[in-house]
């Protein structure tokens, strides 16, 4: 009997690269993403689509099942309603639906972690766990505070007149050719001088000699403080300005952004009813999330924009 299983995108509303650090993210599932539609049968295992996906998605299929290891075979259709290389996880959707697809049993966080291993064998990508485990455990109508060491998802309802909107810059984004794992390598060098980041504080980061290992650790200590800031913000315009700060410490301290993000931003939070705009996804291109009022940026000239909706994480039926 042939079902479908479905996995959403997500948009990162504040806390980058501190996934991997340990630290706190904040991620919404969304209404866009994946569809697996799969009919059982026979000893090998077979994926198509049409669909507008990276031209290498089977590597991360094919991953998946490396992980999963499924007992049983069937051939599978691939459609998407995610933008590709936008920085909205559309192979994390990839993953999290093939994985229900070909059989996965266990809960949210133990897909979450199979498909995490598959990116990385996929990708070569030393990525974290959010993107995977905001598209298992999402919660309609809320972020997902996450702690990164414990593993602990806080679903955070958002205002119901908030909209939330994710603006292309009009670069793609790939994180396989930029230098996410040298970012990676420089977080670990500042943790092996001064500690977990997660737990360090700004003058535990002063103590760093070098200048660029201690730019990128001041990013994700004041970058943890943000996040369980903007969970507890007592009104729009305090998260907004969280994210505005964000995106000046990805731009300055953990240089990730670009002129083409940059330019997109300086547009962006002089727009009338726009609280806050940040990179989301990790930079090298891509898009900014915009939080603001509704209908605020229905008239704002992009390369391409999607009004994103906190959604359900993935899901199968028949």
């Amino acid at each position: 009997m042939s079902f479908r299983a479905w996995a959403p995108g997500r948009v990162n509303l504040i806390g980058e690269h501190t996934d991997y650090t340990g630290g706190y993210v904040m991620p919404m599932a969304i209404q866009l993403g994946t569809t697996v539609s799969f009919e059982p049968g026979g000893s090998s295992l077979e994926f198509t689509s049409d669909a507008d996906v990276d031209a290498g998605w089977t590597r991360y299929a094919d991953a998946v099942v490396d992980v999963v290891r499924p007992t049983v075979g069937g051939r599978g259709r691939v459609t998407t309603t995610l933008p590709i290389g936008a920085g909205l996880s559309s192979s994390a959707a990839l993953e999290v639906a093939v994985a229900l697809a070909v059989g996965f049993e266990g809960s949210p966080l133990e897909l979450a972690t199979a498909c995490q291993e598959a990116e990385h064998r996929a990708s070569g990508v030393p990525c974290g766990i959010m993107d995977q485990l905001a598209a298992a455990a999402g919660v309609s109508g809320h972020a997902l505070l996450i702690d990164c060491s414990s593993l602990a998802v806080t679903p955070v309802p958002l205002p119901k007149d908030v909209e939330v909107v994710v603006v292309h810059s009009g670069q793609a984004r790939t994180l396989a050719g930029s230098a996410y794992a040298e970012r990676r390598a420089q977080c670990e060098q500042a943790a092996a001088i001064v500690g977990p980041l997660r737990d360090a504080s700004l003058a535990d980061v002063e103590r760093i000699a070098d200048p660029v290992v201690r730019a990128r650790a001041r990013h994700v200590v004041t970058e943890n403080a943000r996040v369980l800031s903007f969970a507890q913000a007592e009104n729009i315009s305090a998260a907004g300005e969280l994210m505005i700060e964000s995106h000046t410490s990805l731009r300055d301290d953990f240089e990730v952004s670009t002129p083409a993000l940059n330019d997109l931003f300086a547009r962006l939070r002089h727009v009338r009813d726009v609280f806050g705009v940040r990179i989301t996804g990790a930079g090298f291109g891509g898009c900014l999330v915009a939080l603001c009022r509704p209908g605020a940026l229905d008239r704002f000239d992009a390369p391409a924009k999607w009004r994103v909706e906190p959604s359900d994480g993935a899901y199968v039926e028949s």
